[in-house]
Parts: C-alpha cells; structure tokens; sequence
C-alpha cells in the first residue's frame, strides 16, 4: 500500500520505519525545514524497547537504562522505591532514558522525509492532502500524526483542540555532576511548590523539571522574564541536588499541558490518526513517545481495518490518559508511604503492560 504520513514525529517517523519494513510505500510530509529535534529527553518503557528492536531501530548505547523509579518528599525524605528490573526481566525488555534527539534521529535513519511540505488542505475520505508548495499527494491511508494542533484531526473532527490543564514543565538538562548523573535511577519530588523530576539520559546529562501551576498572563508562563529566579525562589529548600541545578540552570524550555478527548473511533474512511494527533495527554505519565511508538507499531500491522486499529488503541490509550491528568502533589506522600515497595513495584509492573497494546498482545 502507499501511505501517507503527515508529520515527522516519533509516531510519523516509527510508522513509516515499520511500514518500510514491511513492504509498504511510506512518504512523509513534514512542516518544519528539517528534522525536529528539539525537547529534553523521554522514558521508553518496556512496550516501546520491544517496539524499536521490531522497527530494527538499535538503541544500544543510547540514554541510560533505568532501574528504580524512586519518590521522595521534598525534604529529600524517600517514600517509596518501584524496582524497574521486575518489567524489565516479566516482559524481556529495559526501561531507557534517551534524548529525544537522539530517538528521533534513530527512527528517521533511513526514512524519506520531505520536509517544509506543510499539510494546507485535507480530504479524509480521498485520502488526500494539498500541501503549501501547492502539490497535492494522495495514497492509499492517510495518516495524521501531525501532533496537537493536527490538520489533519481538524479535517476529521473540526475544530477540537486541547485545552490547557492548569499546569506547566520548565526543563532542561545539565551536566553539571550530581549523584543521579551516572547512576540508574530516577527520582520523583513532590512538595507543595510543585513537581521536580531528575532523570538521567547519558553522555553526562540529566534531565530535570519542574512542574507548576501556571496560566496566560500569569507568573510561570512562557513569556515570563523572571522565570529562572521563580524557580529558583520556589523551590530553594528542596533537598540536593535540586538547589545545585537551580543555581547552574540557564536554558530552560517551556511546555504547557494540554488535555483532549480520545474518542473511540478518530478516523474516516481511508484516513486516521497517531500519537499527539489522536491523544494529547499531559506529561506526568511520561507517556507521550511510547503510546507514539504503540500506535506506530499497531497500526502498521492494521492498514486493512483502520477503524479496528482505532478502537484498540484508544481503550488503551485512555488509561495512561486519565491518570495524567490526575493532579500529583505532597498530598499524596502519607498514602504513598503506607505502599510496600514490592506491592508498589507488582502493581506499577501490571500497569505497564496495561498501558500497551503489544504487550498485551505479547503475553
């Protein structure tokens, strides 16, 4: 078949990866003059590891393999320990944190991508897209993986855009040495301020966020020029490394949280839907790339019914969705000291495989 992907994200850049693979005609249409490698970096949980050594995309030596998921109070005080090999040796793949450069130009090695082609004009039902250079390009599945602000959703669905959450990440890495830089772990901090995230991502680097309550016009927001002395007013009193990052920090990127409707069927005739397209979710989950990677892999496998790919994914899709928009703060710390590290590490272990179809498929 000839498909048509709009977009060359993760989830345009893995379908076309895995439709190559198959035999298929994949050409790929993407907005920006080249390819997007902006953003920090991503957790690939063992769904999505699995998923990339199908697409014959060889992560080896990329990011950093994690072990523990850890969260802590913001007095540095740990709550609770989720041990990561348990997935890792249940289903035979690792949990890695990777720059997203570095995943994107993984998938994309190999893939035809026209870039500075922006989708104008979409017809789902013909399975064609006017693009501004005033071509117009039709294949046999159309497929809109053109993230949060999709045309290609508009076409099918008008206009349904996300809505902001009420929350927004600054973040950014530093290479800074800290005690998790080298190491496998990752560490959750919740406090009355916010969130803060510290991951590793290898070559010397860790990423860190911090998650606040913002809205336009409001203090935290992007065009905020004081922001780095906010952050680092806010959450001063957090236990280490926090203070050394905040005193070192100086680029720091923005991303507002938004929330969508996932429907149950998110398509039209020979046209549909993946990753940001289908299912914009908040981050919290850490969700984004790998539902991106769920929906490449079974829709790869799903050009004959595409309506049948949709419902599959989004009974799936909505579960790590409705927990991402679930608000985290201290207030969950007495509940979650009360948890068994081993009862927490079974349950987080189910929840994964939950969260993916090819694991659900697999096992």
């Amino acid at each position: 078949m000839r498909v048509i992907v709009v977009g060359a994200g993760v989830a345009g850049l893995a379908l076309a990866r895995g439709l190559l693979n198959a035999g298929h005609e994949a050409e790929v249409y993407e907005e920006a003059p080249e390819l997007r490698t902006a953003g920090g970096s991503v957790s690939l949980w063992p769904g999505s590891t699995a998923i990339l050594r199908e697409l014959k995309a060889d992560y080896t030596g990329l990011g950093r393999r994690l072990e523990t998921l850890e969260s802590w109070a913001a007095d540095g005080r740990r709550l609770l320990t989720v041990d990561l090999t348990v997935p890792e040796r249940r289903y035979g793949h690792p949990v890695v944190h990777v720059g997203r450069r570095e995943l994107v130009e993984l998938l994309a090695d190999g893939v035809p991508v026209t870039y500075g082609a922006r989708a104008e004009h979409v017809v789902p039902e013909r399975a064609e897209v006017r693009l501004s250079d005033g071509r117009t390009v039709r294949g046999d599945v159309l497929v809109g993986a053109d993230g949060r602000r999709s045309v290609v959703r508009e076409a099918l669905m008008g206009n349904d855009r996300a809505k902001l959450s009420g929350w927004v990440t600054w973040q950014g890495f530093t290479t800074e040495p800290t005690a998790l830089t080298e190491d496998h772990r990752a560490v959750m901090i919740a406090g009355r301020q916010g969130l803060c995230g510290l991951i590793p991502a290898g070559r010397g680097r860790l990423l860190w966020w911090f998650d606040v309550r913002s809205a336009p016009g409001e203090p935290f927001w992007a065009d905020d020029p004081h922001v780095v002395a906010r952050l680092r007013e806010r959450f001063r009193g957090w236990a280490d490394p926090v203070p050394g990052i905040l005193d070192t920090m100086s680029d720091v990127d923005f991303f507002p949280h938004h929330k969508q409707p996932i429907p149950d069927v998110w398509g039209r005739g020979p046209t549909t839907l993946a990753g940001d397209s289908a299912h914009t979710m908040p981050p919290t989950m850490a969700q984004g790339a790998n539902q991106a990677l769920e929906d490449a892999w079974l829709l790869a496998r799903s050009l004959g019914d595409l309506r049948a790919y949709e419902r599959a994914r989004s009974k799936v899709v909505r579960r790590p969705a409705r927990m991402a928009g679930t608000e985290l703060t201290d207030r969950q710390g007495p509940i979650v000291r009360l948890i068994p590290d081993g009862v927490a590490t079974r349950l987080y272990a189910s929840m994964l495989r939950g969260y993916s179809n090819y694991l659900l498929t697999a096992s």
